[in-house]
């Protein structure tokens, strides 16, 4: 019987020299060692982290005030540009405006350039001229430049669309077209941009009437009155408006006819015309009448006394509207200025003229909307103050005119 035999073990080979113990201090300077050397390695890390971050920021801020860039513009800008504000825009909103006209690169970097600006929080609803790529802070202060501001226009009351000449003193006094043409004007790149006058009556006179923004109460009339550009008289009310100077002639005076439509809304004047049985557009005329016949202390007795002749029936025999044809201001008329036919003398035909012969300030459309109560059909003046006798009886009225004759006043009887 044979005895299992165990296999012999290999033994390990010793390869190198013999290794040397390290004392306790020697490893605890190798572990230190170590320590400092990571210190050192990760400081030195976070140095050029920095170092990499500083220069990528400096570069961006060299890069965007050399080129314009998504944060702000740098110069004096490019192009110059017409920019409006709205009613009711705030500063968020004028940024965006000026964002989409290329004024400033961002709506943020405007807002907080107007931050501490009185003068933006206080804008005013108009038009604006500026440049094309300029910093935020540039653009603050442009529009806060009231120089900056275009398209700004004062209608006087009682001003009609045409120049009016004064027969004594040959004075000119501009007519609304020309108060529109004025403010259009505006300079863009060194060269004056202006919608001539010329272009502003053609437009009154052919343009469509939907294009020109015609009430419906008034579209009647204004068709009556085929291509004469005095159809669109009175639509334009007296008042503080904004021209666009960027707008064609068409599209200027239909804001403009737009927006008076509104304000005589709110006055009244569909109510009134209703309540009195007249069109709102005859109670515009019969403002008009009482804004050129009178001053504002009569305003109420001028319209009642419209109305009182208008009821009888009896002509109305205004000087005012035999000067508005002829383009000329001038107390006293002639006997044939007076017998001449038109559209507006009301010496030659009953009844209210075919347009407004002006643009009636508010307290004229108040007048007649609201006119006083009384039972006069005539009016003069009689002294150089402007004092006016109101009466129904004709007797007394002759007796009227000749104080003013005495006065040297020159007013026709009415």
């Amino acid at each position: 019987m044979t005895e299992d035999v165990e296999p012999e073990r290999a033994q390990p080979i010793a390869v190198g020299p013999p290794r040397r113990r390290l004392s306790r201090a020697a490893r605890v300077r190798a572990e230190r060692d170590r320590r400092r050397r990571r210190l050192v390695t990760g400081a030195a890390l976070v140095v050029l982290t920095v170092v990499v971050v500083a220069v990528a920021f400096l570069g961006s801020k060299l890069w965007h005030g050399m080129t314009g860039t998504p944060n702000d513009f740098a110069g004096d800008g490019v192009d110059d540009v017409v920019i409006q504000v709205h009613e009711g825009d705030s500063t968020t909103a004028v940024a965006q405006t000026l964002v989409d006209a290329n004024v400033v690169a961002t709506a943020a970097g405007f807002v907080e350039a107007a931050s501490s600006s009185a003068a933006i929080a206080a804008i005013q609803p108009g038009f604006y001229r500026v440049r094309t790529e300029i910093p935020a802070a540039l653009a603050v202060d442009k529009l806060a430049d009231p120089a900056n501001r275009v398209g700004k226009m004062t209608i006087p009351e009682g001003r009609q669309l045409d120049d009016t000449t004064d027969v004594k003193t040959h004075a000119v006094t501009a007519g609304i077209f020309t108060l529109i043409s004025n403010a259009s004007c505006v300079e863009l790149n060194g060269e004056q941009e202006c919608v001539p006058a010329a272009e502003l009556q053609a437009a009154a006179s052919t343009a469509a009437r939907a294009d020109l923004q015609i009430p419906d109460w008034a579209a009647e009339r204004v068709d009556a009155m085929g291509d004469d550009h005095r159809r669109i008289e009175g639509l334009i009310a007296a008042g503080t408006w904004n021209v666009d100077p960027s707008a064609s002639a068409t599209e200027i005076l239909a804001d403009l006819i737009d927006t008076s439509t509104t304000h005589y809304t709110r006055d009244g004047l569909l109510e009134t015309g209703a309540a009195m049985n007249m069109s709102p557009y005859d109670v515009l005329v019969v403002g008009s009448l009482v804004q050129k016949e009178s001053t504002p202390e009569d305003f109420p007795k001028v319209a009642r006394v419209i109305y009182n002749r208008l009821a009888e029936p009896q002509k109305l025999e205004f000087d005012s509207t035999v000067n508005y044809s002829l383009d000329r201001q001038e107390i006293a008329t002639t006997d044939a200025d007076r017998a001449a036919v038109t559209p507006w003398n009301t010496y030659a035909s009953e009844g209210l003229p075919a347009t407004p012969i002006a643009a009636p300030g508010q307290p004229a459309i108040e007048a007649a909307v609201h006119p006083a109560d009384g039972d006069w059909l005539y009016f003069v003046t009689i002294d150089m103050s402007g004092t006016t006798l109101f009466t129904k009886d004709y007797q007394q009225h002759l007796a009227s005119i000749e104080i003013a004759r005495r006065n040297g006043v020159l007013d026709s009887a009415r």
